[in-house]
């Protein structure tokens, strides 16, 4: 596997990015050129680090169960279609988990143990984007039609994985999606800076070639495709609408104009830098901005109000600052909670941990002015307020990303009468099936609010089940059971 002394010679190298001063000014990716082609001097090198280990736990460490180390070896052999032919086979959209995933692989890699792991994660975008650029990703229709028919419901990653397998599969597959284009947060939740949409494109038309037909704008659960009508329809339904009910914040003041969720905010900003208009947007043009959740929804916020020009930016956390190396209760290989710093944390703002907001205040007008915070500490199990640390802090527009409850339930849930567990997610078993008869879930609405490799490996696993209910058998691949657990502590 590659080089046998490559992790002795060579230290791990990652793509610098473009300078701070020049990309807060664009929507651009923040790497020249995307990402891959700025990997490309470096990632021949960077690929023969990869050990000859025993047992690559790197396999472990990825829900999708990626071959990690033999596409590792095919890229420092310079064997490019050889290694988009080995990641294709576990993963469908490299591109999106190149650039998205944060890579449990990584934390996995037995290297990591004493040394900085190899960097799995560019090199698997180099991959792809070096294939899409070489003619390698290439339609693949299937060679006969099953003539069962299949509904996907959201366009996400969970939705595109499970409708490209079960199209390959031979099944007439449609996906449905409420916004008016494919891709769900992937077009809509992710900036431009971080994915630009071209990826998302270019993937949606190899579908549409092979044979997946999409259909955009439309609400199912409403007007005449109601639940039932669906069902009707269809020889089986794969709901992938995701996590999308948010957490909320009901503290004194939360009435007052100017907060608002993170999904009211982010896709604004990403249609405006697509070049559509959007009518009342809301921006950060010269406000004080506050962030209320630390994670990467939150870092999305603030890299989008650094390029509308915030006047300040300042992101809250409940939880204290992570530490920056691996704590000693979450040893190798299990995914750490360590301190991060994404490039939109490069470019400017204030991070604030273990405080809790208590009030928001506001001024005549009815508009927020400011949060009153205080500091806390989990002590016993519990929240502590510490006396005599309550402060304010300016605030004229205040976003919270603090995550998702589960999926919306009104509408198609309620009407197809799927059972849910005690989480409010909707139930399923080991071939990811729901309570009722031939409707399947992928993803987050299913497992609750996590990781786009979880979201993409459900979605391969929901379509062998669907294969299976519809022609007895498959041979498609299902890489993890529903109940599976990442290592993450």
């Amino acid at each position: 596997m590659a080089d046998p002394k490559g992790f002795l010679k060579h230290d791990r190298q990652v793509a610098s990015r473009r300078p701070v001063e020049e990309r807060v000014n664009d929507w651009d990716e923040v790497y020249p050129g995307g990402i891959g082609r700025a990997l490309l001097p470096i990632i021949n090198t960077q690929a023969s680090r990869c050990m000859d280990c025993g047992i690559p736990f790197c396999h472990s460490g990825c829900p999708l169960g990626n071959i990690i180390p033999e596409w590792n070896d095919l890229v420092w052999r310079d064997d490019w279609e050889g290694a988009i032919e080995r990641l294709h086979a576990t993963n469908n959209f490299p591109e999106f988990t190149g650039r998205l995933c944060p890579a449990p692989c990584e934390t996995a890699c037995v290297l990591g143990i004493n040394q900085p792991p190899v960097t799995i994660k560019n090199i698997e975008v180099s991959i792809i984007d070096k294939a899409y650029e070489s003619g390698f990703v290439r339609p693949q229709p299937p060679e006969w039609l099953s003539g069962k028919t299949v509904a996907v419901i959201g366009s996400g990653p969970a939705g595109l994985a499970a409708a490209q397998q079960l199209t390959r599969a031979g099944h007439t597959v449609a996906v449905y999606e409420r916004a008016d284009k494919p891709g769900g947060l992937l077009r809509y939740g992710i900036p431009e800076f971080k994915m630009e949409k071209k990826q998302v494109d270019r993937r949606l038309e190899q579908m549409k070639r092979e044979g997946t037909v999409f259909r955009s704008g439309v609400e199912v659960g409403t007007g005449d495709l109601t639940g039932p009508a669906l069902r009707d329809r269809y020889d089986a339904v794969v709901l992938a609408i995701g996590s999308t009910v948010p957490r909320d914040l009901p503290i004194p003041g939360r009435e007052l104009n100017g907060i608002h969720q993170a999904m009211e905010f982010l896709p604004q900003a990403n249609r405006v830098a697509l070049g559509e208009t959007v009518e009342d947007q809301i921006r950060a043009d010269g406000k004080h901005v506050v962030i209320i959740g630390g994670g990467d929804t939150g870092a999305d916020c603030l890299g989008t109000s650094i390029r509308q020009g915030a006047a300040s930016i300042t992101q809250l956390e409940i939880m204290p600052r992570p530490n920056d190396d691996r704590p000693a209760n979450q040893p190798w290989p299990t995914y750490p909670m360590t301190f991060k710093v994404s490039s939109a944390h490069e470019e400017g703002g204030d991070r604030i941990y273990s405080v809790s907001t208590k009030q928001f205040l506001g001024d005549e007008n009815g508009n927020v002015r400011a949060l009153r915070i205080v500091e806390v500490a989990f002590e016993g199990g519990k929240l502590v307020e510490h006396e005599g640390t309550e402060r304010e802090i300016p605030a004229d527009l205040v976003l919270f990303a603090m995550g998702f409850v589960g999926p919306q339930q009104p509408g198609l849930v309620e009407q197809l009468g799927v059972e849910l567990d005690e989480r409010g997610n909707i139930k399923r078993d080991k071939n990811y099936a729901s309570s009722v008869e031939g409707v399947f879930v992928a993803g987050d609405a299913g497992r609750g609010q996590s990781l786009i490799v979880w979201a993409i490996a459900e979605g391969r696993a929901a379509a062998a089940g669907v294969d299976e209910f519809l022609t007895g058998s498959t041979q498609l691949p299902a890489p993890i059971p529903p109940t599976a657990r990442p290592l993450v502590v």
